[in-house]
């Protein structure tokens, strides 16, 4: 598969936006797909991009943290008409690429002063033939605005135009939710690829020495720069290297080197920085994403300054980090000074170097891998499908003061299994309760030790063998009217039996026919069986269960079984939501009863397991979880488990 990608990025003030954007588009060259980078800030020097079309706008910079603000190369503010160029070559690039992929780079979560901008590429972009994935492409942490309502425009914006948000970070150091108020209804769009970095990490010296200044792109660094030469004088038994950014002006530079005493180096950033950090006894930087990189890399003692000029908080949030892991020490930027830099230094020499933590540093491998998936796995699910009979529904409900419940029953587990895995995951991710109804000849061992360490997740009996005993012609059945009933209640009560000694209290005594169909006579035989439980499909046809068992049935399946087996169509789908929460609304069917969601996790591909986690996800964002199985059934099965030692 061979794709064409397009990235558009605009940097404002450092270069560190388009140096991730640019090994993004490195990486999906490398792998053999068309990759054109779009660059709309300062032009910055790129290495290789031989095999990567590069366009270059009309520049727009800012000064300072005034982002509102946009400059051109002379420093003078632009006004419409430069922007109106920027714009006819966007599109112009747009048309000429045919992206199978479209990429923006920290849009809509930031540059809000190009809003305009963006917008009119993605507008361009829907209405192509074949229409692109559209995915968003953000750091670590992100810098969310004090307004509700902009918070609210933008996960507006990405659930109408884009596909996936990937996060260029690991949430084991930070997830998204420390920096953005996730919405529920977005969260499902979230992929983390790990941090960027484009180099192996290098052998560490054998014999580290010497401090190293760096301080990114931006002249944001030069208080940095010139406090760190006046603590150099405090500290003359080591040599310092102070590396300075191409955004600092020349004039600037000079002064620098100028005052440098004759045992610090001042020199131009330089290819070489993570060979040269590997090798220093203490790292002294702000704590801009790609510094953070060669610092996990490299396990260099580190001293950080975080620029946190104009309410900026990303730098802290990111350092914080990294001091809770014991790899850096923080000098807030209000509190830097020779002195207390100084003593940070020494502190940091007296440190020994720390092992690299296990954080994922292979994102931009990952971004390709996700955007592949992405246009492999079928329509964008979450632009297609058509939510608001179920938002109506609910609605209805909720002016009425009818409550909604819902629960979640997933057919045929066995084994603890990489698909069970990321069914598990997911009910844990929204704190979800699921039912899994288990067949108990092939259970394995496996299952118990997976869901002793699940709180929300119990078995439930799916007949005993999963074997279809219906004749020629018939629907598929293993306990249907077709077989003798002693023989039905024997293998039933058995499957209760072996599943209860597999699987202990994590087991429900409640019995689930395979493919929804039992024997009307078979029912009333279940409670001297053992079960206090039964579980079918489609609204049960009487407030009152059969005497001894409560009955709680499913009601919506995802899964198109009598035709492509994959996700059925998504109308259908949300017909069937709607019309079982209408049907509770109305008094059409018992509005004790949870609506029942049935999946089956063996056969789910990507674009059923998309449709689940949204729908799971948008219920959420309404208040509406999943009920936690022993919750269903009531106190009848809880005081059949306790009366039984279990």
């Amino acid at each position: 598969m061979s794709l064409r990608v397009l990235i558009a990025v605009t940097h404002l003030l450092g270069a560190g936006h388009l140096a991730r954007a640019a090994a993004l588009a490195r990486a999906f060259a490398a792998r053999g797909h068309a990759a054109t980078l779009v660059s709309g800030g300062t032009p910055s020097r790129l290495a290789g991009l031989e095999n990567v079309a590069f366009v270059q706008l009309p520049p727009v910079q800012t000064v300072g943290t005034d982002f509102k603000t946009l400059l051109g190369d002379n420093l003078a503010p632009v006004d419409e008409v430069y922007l109106d160029k920027r714009r006819a070559l966007l599109l112009d690039t747009l048309r000429t690429a045919r992206p199978d992929i479209l990429i923006t780079e920290l849009f809509p979560f930031g540059r809000r002063v190009l809003a305009d901008e963006f917008a009119t590429l993605l507008d361009a972009a829907r209405r192509m033939n074949p229409r692109p994935r559209v995915l968003c492409s953000i750091r670590d942490i992100l810098v969310a605005s004090s307004k509700a309502s902009r918070v609210a425009e933008t996960h507006e914006r990405v659930l109408r135009d884009y596909d996936a948000v990937l996060v260029h970070g690991d949430p084991e150091l930070v997830p998204l939710e420390a920096s953005w108020p996730v919405d529920e209804r977005v969260k499902p769009l979230v992929r983390y690829t790990g941090y960027v970095d484009e180099n192996d990490a290098p052998m560490p010296l054998a014999h580290r020495h010497g401090i190293v200044v760096s301080g990114g792109s931006s002249a944001a660094s030069l208080p940095l720069y010139r406090a760190a030469l006046a603590a150099a004088q405090d500290i003359a038994d080591r040599p310092w290297r102070l590396l300075v950014g191409r955004g600092v002006a020349e004039a600037e530079f000079l002064a620098l080197r100028e005052s440098a005493p004759a045992h610090v180096t001042v020199e131009r950033a330089r290819p070489d920085f993570r060979a040269l950090l590997s090798g220093a006894e203490v790292s002294v930087s702000q704590a801009g994403y790609n510094t953070v990189v060669d610092l996990l890399r490299c396990g260099v003692p580190s001293i950080l300054v975080p620029f946190e000029a104009g309410k900026e908080t990303e730098q802290r949030l990111r350092a914080e980090r990294l001091a809770a892991l014991g790899l850096a020490e923080i000098v807030p930027e209000a509190e830097l000074s020779p002195q207390h830099l100084a003593e940070a230094v020494r502190r940091g020499l007296a440190r020994r170097p720390s092992p690299a933590p296990t954080i994922s540093l292979d994102g931009a491998d990952r971004t390709v891998i996700e955007a592949e998936s992405l246009v492999s796995s079928g329509p964008a699910l979450h632009r297609t499908i058509d939510w608001s009979p179920l938002d109506l529904a609910l609605d209805r409900a909720r002016d009425q003061g009818v409550p909604v419940r819902f629960w979640w029953r997933d057919d045929d587990a066995v084994a603890d299994t990489p698909r069970l895995d990321r069914l598990l995951e997911l009910a844990r991710r929204y704190d979800a309760g699921i039912g899994l109804a288990v067949i108990p000849e092939k259970i394995q061992p496996s299952l118990a030790r997976r869901l002793a360490s699940e709180p929300k997740a119990f078995a439930l009996v799916h007949g005993w063998s999963h074997a279809d005993h219906a004749p020629d012609g018939e629907k598929k059945a293993e306990f249907g009217p077709h077989r003798p009933l002693d023989r039905m209640a024997t293998e039933a009560e058995r499957g209760l039996h072996l599943a209860r000694e597999h699987l202990g209290s994590r087991l429900l005594p409640v019995f689930v026919p395979p493919w929804n169909r039992i024997s009307p006579d078979l029912v009333p035989r279940l409670p001297g069986a053992g079960f206090r439980g039964l579980s079918t499909f489609t609204d049960r046809k009487s407030a009152r269960p059969p005497p001894g068992l409560v009955q709680v049935n499913t009601h919506v399946d995802p899964i198109d079984w009598h035709g492509t087996r994959s996700l059925a169509d998504p109308p259908l789908i949300m017909t069937a939501l709607a019309g079982a929460v209408e049907r509770r609304v109305t008094g059409d069917a018992d509005s004790e009863e949870p609506i029942g969601f049935l999946t089956h996790h063996l056969v789910h591909d990507d674009v059923i397991w998309a449709l689940c986690e949204r729908l799971i996800a948008r219920l959420a964002a309404r208040g509406i979880g999943f009920l936690c199985p022993d919750a269903w059934f009531g106190l009848e099965i809880r005081s059949h488990l306790k009366s039984n030692g279990v």
